[in-house]
C-alpha cells in the first residue's frame, strides 16, 4: 500500500466517513491518475489529507499562524488561503485556495497516511454516484484500477 502510494499509484482506503480514493499529493501525475480513475475533471478541487495537524503545518508553513488549526482534527474540509500556490493540481480553477483535512482516520488508514505524510483524497465513487460507505459500495472499475485497497 505505502509502496503503491510512493510510486504515484491510486489506492482505495477507508476514511472517517466513506471509502476514499487516495494518491501521493506531491506529484501532479499521481493526482492525474486518481482523477482519471474516478472520472473527475481536473477543474474540480480535491483535498489534501494528513494524519495530523503537524503534518499539514509542515506542508503549508505559511499558514502556521492560521486560526483554522484549532478546528482540526475533525470530520470537515477546510478551505484555506494558498498564497504560495502549493499543490496547484489539487486546487481546481482557484490556485489561491486549498482544501485540507485531518479526519479521525481508522487505524490502518492512519498508519498509511502518516507513513507517507499526506495524501490527496476523494470519495471512491464515480461522479454523481452514491457514497461508498462499505468496501462493496466502491465501484468495481475503481477497485480494479487501484494499485491496492484496504477492506
Amino acid at each position: 500500500m505505502i509502496g503503491a502510494l510512493r510510486a504515484g499509484l491510486p489506492v482505495v482506503l477507508p476514511f472517517d466517513t466513506v471509502y476514499g480514493l487516495a494518491a501521493e499529493p506531491h506529484d501532479e501525475e499521481s493526482t492525474r491518475r486518481l482523477y482519471e480513475l474516478k472520472g473527475r475533471p481536473p477543474t474540480q478541487p480535491t483535498a489534501l489529507v494528513a494524519a495530523g495537524v503537524d503534518d499539514l503545518r509542515a506542508l503549508l508553513p505559511e499558514l502556521d499562524t492560521s486560526r483554522a488549526w484549532h478546528l482540526l482534527p475533525g470530520p470537515l474540509t477546510l478551505v484555506v488561503p494558498n498564497p504560495a500556490h502549493r499543490f496547484r493540481w489539487l486546487t481546481g480553477t482557484n490556485p489561491d485556495a486549498l482544501g485540507i483535512r485531518v479526519p479521525n482516520l481508522p487505524g490502518t488508514t492512519r498508519e498509511i497516511v502518516a507513513s507517507v505524510g499526506a495524501v490527496v483524497a476523494t470519495s471512491a465513487n464515480l461522479p454523481g454516484g452514491p457514497d461508498p460507505r462499505r468496501f462493496e459500495d466502491v465501484p468495481e472499475e475503481i477497485r480494479a484500477g487501484a494499485a491496492a485497497a484496504v477492506d
